[in-house]
């Protein structure tokens, strides 16, 4: 396929949004049809490991992600009635990976990102439809409205319930129920300081953590049926499933409102799919690999895919090569860390437990081997920053 001048990207988040800025960025004229009335994401934060931080140094404003988000330092693993068993460690992690682990809420990455992009670029409230994903010889067509549009190159960044990678292969399952589900919750706390942790209970979690602005990101999964709801409302939920859990925990639940709180089944996909592409149509992040988020890398492998999808605009098979393989093995290893942090046994919890406090005892570097091979990626090319919009130089 000849160098791309035009891609429509389907979906506006994370993953939409950096592969706009980093197709841009290469020189071609992009369009990004999100069918939500805006960008705007709500109560959530969203981690970044510096293999996605190196990916927005490609577009020039890892920096000022970095400068904006809160450094996840000192903190570690607890049981639910706050016992440590494991302390982690800032400084082990950037020796180890050569940059920091931080967070931020969404709604201010999507706004950098967002920055990025020229005036008219992005339409929201645009429900798209993939016609045709086009092949050598035709452009991919894409319907909106009443009108259609062609493009040499469309990005399906979609999301877990992806359109587009349903229609580029209908044979797939799909994404399947993962087992538990999720609430979040990002709100101020007066007067509460705490050091990041997450908790490991019997089929339950919970993590809380501060943000740079002063607020706090909490989230909690739990193994429940499909489909299930609070009787009454979602905080009273979390007030029973974790209410006598350690501090900060309660004074999380007693400062949130049940508007605050986020409940969302988790889905991932289990099957990988056979190629991230079609024709001129690639996906990415979680329309191309949802994955569980017991690693924090979902976001994090959609910016991946947008700087190195850029990268391989004219070549979508390379990008195939490039991403698939990478992908598929850390959505396995999320789907096993998850099977460890919502076990529900007695005896297979207090083995884990055991386990984990020992590993700790024998110091930090060897609970960050799991994230070995994942944090420690780098992108295919490097930020030219002379320019906005000039080729990026690539590695010799």
């Amino acid at each position: 396929m000849a160098q791309p001048k035009r891609a429509i990207v389907i979906g506006g988040g994370i993953g939409g949004l950096t592969a706009a800025a980093a197709l841009h960025r290469r020189g071609l004229d992009v369009t990004v049809l999100e069918r939500a009335p805006s960008l705007q994401p709500v109560g959530a934060a969203i981690s970044l490991a510096p293999n996605a931080l190196r990916a927005l140094d490609v577009l020039g404003i890892g920096d000022e992600i970095r400068d904006l988000a809160a450094w996840q330092g000192d903190g570690g693993l607890r049981t639910p009635r706050g016992r440590w068993l494991s302390r982690s460690s800032a400084e082990a992690a950037e020796a180890r990976f050569g940059g920091p682990l931080v967070l931020l809420p969404r709604a201010t990455l999507v706004d950098r990102l967002a920055a990025l992009l020229p005036p008219g670029t992005v339409r929201t409230g645009a429900t798209a439809t993939l016609a045709d994903p086009g092949d050598r010889t035709r452009p991919a067509r894409v319907t909106t409205g009443t009108a259609e549009l062609e493009a040499d190159l469309v990005v399906g960044a979609d999301g877990v319930n992806s359109r587009v990678r349903g229609t580029l292969f209908p044979e797939h399952p799909g994404a399947v129920y993962a087992g538990f589900t999720t609430w979040r919750v990002l709100i101020t706390v007066p007067g509460v300081e705490f050091a990041s942790h997450e908790t490991w209970g019997r089929g339950h979690i919970w993590g809380t953590h501060p943000l740079q602005d002063g607020r706090v990101y909490a989230y909690a999964a739990a193994t429940a049926p499909a489909g299930e709801k609070a009787p009454d409302d979602e905080r009273a939920e979390l007030l029973r499933r974790y209410g006598d859990w350690h501090q900060p925990i309660p004074s999380v639940l007693a400062a949130a409102r049940p508007e605050d709180v986020l409940r969302h089944d988790v889905h991932h996909i289990a099957r990988p799919l056979p190629a991230h592409h079609r024709g001129r149509v690639a996906l990415l992040g979680d329309a191309a690999h949802a994955m569980p988020p017991t690693l924090g890398q979902g976001g994090n492998q959609a910016i991946e895919d947008a700087v190195v999808l850029a990268h391989h605009a004219a070549d979508l098979p390379a990008y195939t090569t490039a991403r698939l393989p990478r992908t598929t093995a850390i959505a396995r290893r999320a789907v096993r860390v998850a099977r460890l942090d919502m076990a529900g046994n007695r005896a297979v919890v207090a083995v884990r437990d055991t386990a984990i406090a020992a590993l700790s005892k024998a110091g930090p570097t060897l609970v960050l081997r799991g994230f070995d091979g994942i944090a420690d990626w780098r992108p295919p090319y490097a930020a030219d920053r002379t320019h906005t919009g000039e080729r990026d130089r690539e590695h010799t």
